[in-house]
């Protein structure tokens, strides 16, 4: 304690949360205004390009002030709040709740008697307002203050109900034909089209995952790409599936194609280790990368994330089955640590759960190959007796980084691959 500011008042700053890291969006508050804090304790949740982070506190003391909103971009070693951290120095508040200041404050502290008053008397405003966008504008709309309205939300959110529960208590619009609920939420059974509708022009700001996704593919569009399309069929994939599931059903985990799909790429890639490799434009250098670090794209309602799956080489199909699961859960629920979404090799983006035969994906820079899968559809072929016949096929198309990879690399690699798949007995052979 010898080394903290006179009066015992500290800033708190956004730390380093990891490797090229600089700003972070604050995603809510643990603690508020005048709220004792003990030593490691969760103070705020952040989001940065690359996962979710939680800041904790390296002191026991009283929050002073809290210097940010959630939905705010904070710069790395930027100040969160200010903390009182010396026992004497506090706040006190009477009984007819009037605000007594009682801090020593130096004069270079830029901290004085107004600031304390205004920052308690604004606690739950300062501590931010959880809602989207489109609630707040749905509020704008309306006239609500948005400030005003009491959220029912997951934390406290505010819900476009909400709103409209608080507009209808404070009669800002009146239950009939031309004002009414459905005109503001849709009435699906007979649209209500106003001519005095206020089409107005919204503006989204991109934030942590969408912000990283126009990152990466501002530099994925600068490389020449190389597109490779074959089709696969999925018939002894998916009775190998099914004869899993039905006779290690005690294992309680549910088997899909794509544990399958990425243990047979690693076995390709083992074969052609080039396309595991990572591009250093400045050094013009291609890393051929020891572990298969394969990468799964996941659409979540927080925006496109890329964890990966880590030495693949080395898991057996029910352990990535495991570990898909588990990254599966981190991803929706936001919550991905640093570890899981960085250092991947090659990307697969299984596009086929969705919908679509193929898609055309850009690079996850600096990895050099990305793998789209489209879905597995019953059509006709010919078999070489000329007889017809209802397969299993699946689209695939590979865009390679064709400074590093040629054609012929790309269709051999992927020949070896299609092989795996269409024969998944000969994983047998070459599993660790």
């Amino acid at each position: 304690m010898a080394d903290l500011p006179v009066g015992g008042l500290v800033d708190v700053p956004l730390a380093q949360t990891g490797e090229g890291i600089a700003e972070c969006e604050l995603l809510k508050w643990f603690v508020q205004e005048g709220e004792e804090v003990e030593e490691f304790q969760p103070l705020c949740e952040v989001q940065s390009d690359k996962a979710t982070i939680e800041i904790t506190s390296r002191y026991k003391g009283k929050v002073s002030k809290v210097l940010h909103v959630p939905g705010n971009i904070v710069k790395v070693g930027e100040t969160l709040l200010k903390m009182v951290v010396d026992e004497n120095a506090s706040i006190g508040i009477d009984e007819n709740a009037s605000i007594l200041p009682s801090i020593d404050i130096a004069q270079d502290c830029k901290f004085n008697e107004l600031d304390v008053v205004d920052s308690l008397l604004k606690n739950e405003k300062i501590r931010g307002v959880l809602c989207t966008p489109a609630v707040r504008n749905f509020a704008k709309q309306l006239g609500v203050s948005i400030e005003d309205v009491l959220g029912t939300g997951h934390d406290g959110r505010i819900v476009k109900e909400d709103i409209l529960n608080y507009a209808a208590k404070k009669s800002i619009f009146k239950q009939n034909e031309d004002s009414s609920v459905e005109h503001f939420l849709g009435d699906k059974k007979s649209p209500n089209i106003s001519s005095t509708w206020d089409y107005e022009d919204r503006s989204l700001p991109l934030r942590g995952f969408h912000r990283a996704m126009a990152k990466s593919m501002s530099l994925a569009a600068k490389i020449p790409h190389f597109q490779y399309v074959e089709e696969i069929k999925c018939d002894a994939l998916l009775n190998l599936r099914a004869s899993f599931q039905k006779d290690i059903s005690n294992l309680g985990i549910k088997f899909t194609f794509l544990p399958f799909l990425v243990k047979s790429l690693s076995m390709a890639l083992s074969q052609y280790p080039l396309l595991n490799s990572c591009f250093n434009e400045e050094s013009q250098e291609v890393t051929l990368k020891g572990s298969h670090n394969i990468g799964v794209a996941m659409a979540t309602s927080h925006g496109l994330v890329v964890p990966n799956i880590k030495k693949v080489q080395s898991l057996s199909i029910v352990e990535i089955t495991k570990e898909l699961s588990r990254l599966q859960e981190l991803a929706l629920s936001n919550k991905l640590s640093s570890d899981d979404v960085s250092g991947g090799t090659i990307t697969v983006s299984n596009i086929g759960t969705i919908g679509g035969k193929f898609g055309s994906p850009l690079v996850n820079v600096p990895e050099v190959s990305i793998i789209a899968l489209g879905r597995i559809q019953k059509i006709p072929h010919f078999n070489e007796d000329g007889n017809l016949y209802p397969a299993l096929i699946m689209t695939i198309n590979i865009s390679s980084d064709h400074r590093v990879l040629d054609g012929a690399t790309v269709a051999r690699f992927c020949n070896a691959w299609k092989h795996f798949v269409e024969k998944p007995e000969l994983l047998m052979l070459h599993m660790r």
